[in-house]
C-alpha cells in the first residue's frame, strides 16, 4: 500500500484469527518497504493491522520472525514457483520475475537492508537464512523437475546452479556495479544451462 494512503480501522464485530493474521503480515511488509526494518517496530504494526500488540506476540516472539514471515508470503505471492513444462521456460520465468525487483525500488531497498541486517544481528541472521533457503528450495525444485526431465546430465551440481542464479542477482542489487533488468534474464538462464552442460529448449 502506498505511503500516505488511508488505513481504515475495522468496526464491528471480532476479526476471526486468520483475517488478523493476515493483516499483521501485511502491515509488516507495507511498513518495512515504506520505512526500512530498522525504523519499524511492533508497535507500529499493530497499529497498522489495527490488532493488539499482545496479539502480534502471541503469533510470533520477535520483530524479525515477523518481518521474515511475511515476507515470505509476500514473495511466494509475488513469484510463485513456474511451471512451463521446460528447464530453460521455469528458470526463464522465475529470474525474469527475480530481476524485476528492479522495477520497484521501495523492495531493492528493502532487500539491501535486509541483508545488511544479516551481517549485524544473529537474531535476525538465522530467520533470514531460513527465509533464503525458502527460496532456493524453489529453484532447487525447479532444477530436479529439469533433470528428471532429462535435460540436465545426472552429475549435475543442482546446489552450485542455485547459488549461481541466486548469487549474480544478490550481488548486482547489493554492489549495483551493473544494472539488474528482467530483459536479462534469459540470457543469464541460457548461459546458466550451458555451464550445466543442459538443454535450452523452452
Amino acid at each position: 500500500m502506498p505511503t500516505g494512503e488511508a488505513h481504515p480501522r475495522r468496526v464491528g464485530g471480532r476479526i476471526r484469527s486468520q483475517d488478523a493474521h493476515d493483516a499483521v503480515l501485511a502491515a509488516a511488509i507495507e511498513l518495512v518497504e515504506e520505512l526500512g526494518y530498522q525504523a519499524v517496530t511492533i508497535e507500529g504494526i499493530a497499529n497498522r493491522a489495527d490488532v493488539a500488540k499482545s496479539t502480534i506476540y502471541r503469533w510470533w516472539k520477535s520483530k524479525a520472525l515477523l518481518v521474515l514471515d511475511g515476507y515470505r508470503t509476500a514473495v511466494g505471492q509475488r513469484m510463485p514457483e513456474p511451471d512451463t513444462g521446460s528447464l530453460a521456460g521455469d528458470l526463464t520465468a522465475f529470474a525474469t520475475a527475480l530481476y524485476g525487483v528492479s522495477e520497484h525500488p521501495l523492495r531493492v531497498r528493502t532487500l539491501r537492508g535486509l541483508m545488511a541486517e544479516a551481517q549485524l544481528d544473529p537474531a535476525f541472521a538465522q530467520p533470514f537464512r531460513e527465509w533464503v533457503e525458502s527460496r532456493r528450495a524453489v529453484v532447487l525444485t525447479l532444477l530436479t523437475r529439469g533433470a528428471e526431465r532429462g535435460e540436465l546430465p545426472a552429475d549435475a551440481d543442482l546446489e552450485a546452479a542455485t547459488d549461481h542464479l541466486f548469487g549474480l542477482f544478490w550481488y548486482r542489487l547489493l554492489v549495483g556495479h551493473r544494472p539488474l533488468t528482467a530483459k536479462e534474464a534469459p540470457a543469464h538462464v541460457a548461459q546458466l544451462l550451458q555451464g550445466l552442460g543442459g538443454t535450452e529448449s523452452r
